[in-house]
């Protein structure tokens, strides 16, 4: 039952991307709807790297002192003022580590 289940959401998943990426296919999207779907990004990001950042476990992690959240506010800034997608993650990433190594 599982495979099936396993099975059937991957068939539903490239369909429903199939639809979208296939040249062959004209589906064209709304003006409304592009300006709705380019909100998706930020806010699947911010679900999945908040719980990371403001949790340790299932405990809080001290904002002072936290080099997540600190990290995450000089992407931020650096992938506002640069971008650059690669310059952004490598800085980011290098930042990071001296936060983690420092605090």
């Amino acid at each position: 039952m599982i495979w099936l289940t396993i099975v059937l959401m991957g068939v539903i998943v490239f369909f429903n991307r199939y639809c979208f990426l296939a040249p062959g296919l004209p589906v064209r999207l709304s003006q409304r709807m592009r300006t709705l779907l380019s909100f998706s990004v930020p806010a699947v990001l911010t679900a999945i790297c908040g719980p990371i950042i403001a949790f340790n476990g299932d405990e809080w992690r001290a904002l002072p002192e936290n080099p997540y959240l600190w990290g995450a506010v000089f992407a931020i800034i650096l992938a506002v003022f640069l971008r650059n997608t690669l310059a952004v993650v490598v800085l980011s990433m290098l930042m990071f580590i001296l936060l983690r190594t420092l605090l």
